[in-house]
This record gives C-alpha cells, sequence and structure tokens, in this order.
C-alpha cells in the first residue's frame, strides 16, 4: 500500500505538473511559451505522461482512475507485478492518483505565480487547472470522454499484446494522437484525477480574481473517462 501511495502520487503529480504546466506556458500573460499553439500542449501532455510513467514505474503507472478501472474490469490478475487486485490497492491507486494530481497542479501555481496574477481572464486561469467544453452540452460533452477515454484504456491494455517494446514512448504517443484528434470538444480530461484535483487545487489557491471553478461542469470528466473505461475494459474481457 505505501509502495502504491509513494509512487502514483509521485508519478500522477510529475504527469499534471508538466501537462498543466504547459497549458501555464501557453495561455497565461507574459510567457516564454505564450501562445505556442494546442500541439505544444499536446505534446506537453504526452511527455508529461511520458515522465509519469518512468516515475511510476514500480506500481505499473496508471497514473489515472480510469486506468485503473479499466484493469480491474478486464479481468488482470495484478494492478502491476506483486500488486494484487483488491478493495484495498483499489482505493489506494484512486486516492494516490488523486492526491498526486492535485500536488502537481499546485507546483505549476507556485512555479507561474507571478503570470497568474498578470492575467485577468477568468476562463484562462481555470483552464490551466481544469478542462472546458469548446459547447457546453453536457451529453454530448460526457460522450466525446467516453470515446476518448476508451481509445486510451482499450490501447494501453493491449500493449502488452505486441511484440514492439516502446514502454511509455507508446503511452505518450496515444495520449498525443487522442489530444490531436478527439481533444477539440472537451479539453480530453481522459483522466478523472487529472480534472477533479487540479480543479480543486483552483478552488484552493490564491490567485487574484480568479472567479469560479466551474462545479457544475465536474462531473463530466469523471463520468465519461469511467464510462469509457468501463467499456474498454470489458471489451478487453471479450478477447479483443
Amino acid at each position: 500500500m505505501g509502495t502504491i501511495m509513494i509512487y502514483e502520487i509521485m508519478g500522477t503529480a510529475m504527469l499534471t505538473l508538466l501537462g498543466c504546466g504547459v497549458v501555464a506556458n501557453h495561455t497565461l500573460a507574459k510567457t516564454g511559451g505564450h501562445g505556442g499553439g494546442p500541439l505544444m500542449i499536446h505534446w506537453g501532455w504526452g511527455l508529461g505522461v511520458f515522465v509519469g510513467v518512468y516515475a511510476a514505474y514500480k506500481t505499473g503507472a496508471h497514473l489515472n482512475p480510469a486506468v485503473t478501472i479499466g484493469l480491474l474490469v478486464s479481468g488482470a490478475g495484478e494492478y502491476a507485478p506483486g500488486i494484487p487486485i483488491t478493495v484495498g490497492t483499489t482505493l489506494a491507486y484512486f486516492a494516490a492518483e488523486m492526491i498526486g494530481a492535485f500536488l502537481g497542479a499546485v507546483f505549476v501555481w507556485l512555479a507561474y505565480r507571478n503570470h497568474y496574477d498578470q492575467t485577468e481572464d477568468q476562463a484562462t486561469v481555470l483552464g490551466t487547472f481544469s478542462t472546458a467544453p469548446g459547447i457546453r452540452s453536457y451529453g454530448w460533452n460526457v460522450l466525446t470522454e467516453i470515446i476518448a477515454t476508451f481509445v486510451l484504456v482499450f490501447i494501453i491494455l493491449n500493449f502488452g499484446n505486441t511484440p514492439v517494446d516502446l514502454g511509455p514512448l507508446a503511452v505518450a504517443l496515444l495520449v498525443v494522437a487522442i489530444g490531436a484528434s478527439l481533444g477539440g470538444p472537451t479539453g480530453y480530461a481522459i483522466n478523472p484525477a487529472r480534472d477533479l484535483g487540479p480543479r480543486i487545487a483552483h478552488a484552493l489557491v490564491p490567485i487574484k480574481g480568479k472567479g469560479g471553478s466551474d462545479w457544475s461542469y465536474a462531473w463530466v470528466p469523471i463520468v465519461g473517462p469511467v464510462i469509457g473505461a468501463i467499456i474498454a475494459g470489458l471489451v478487453v474481457q471479450m478477447g479483443f
């Protein structure tokens, strides 16, 4: 349990630090990367995953409750070598992923503190922490997250079936692909912890004129990824 907490917190914090960090670099006022474009964000998130996977190698580097749920539903025997699937280990993964995501977002705020104070647009500030839809339509937003998370979890669960051992690079490229192809409508949370942990951080850290944390939307990047992960796990369990 201690190993799960230590490594998943570290890995998810690295993921969120670099992922939310690239959004902050792109959107906040007077940054060196201001206006870098969406591909900069997609690659930043992909490389954040790359780093996070290495940091959490001992626990299988879930970094995402959706991945944990997908493994659970797929009928896997272990979450990682030597880590059985039990109620306790499942809850430990969930807790560590949430804590890590929260901490990573807090460190982004610390790194960009002066730039947050120079950014007046509240939506821009919130967007460095959590996702938001381009067009707010809850049903369609949930469907987008279901589709994107299905792709993520289904392919991750099938990585072991390919003879090419790309390791963390494969996951990183998968995230870049999802962001570039499916990220437009909702910002591709595809990870309940990645959205909820930083959203809580946004609510707590002192940013001048930051506005609300858009809690009315917060359920979408939780429900959508969970459903997508369950579907992916069931499809894998059927033998795909």
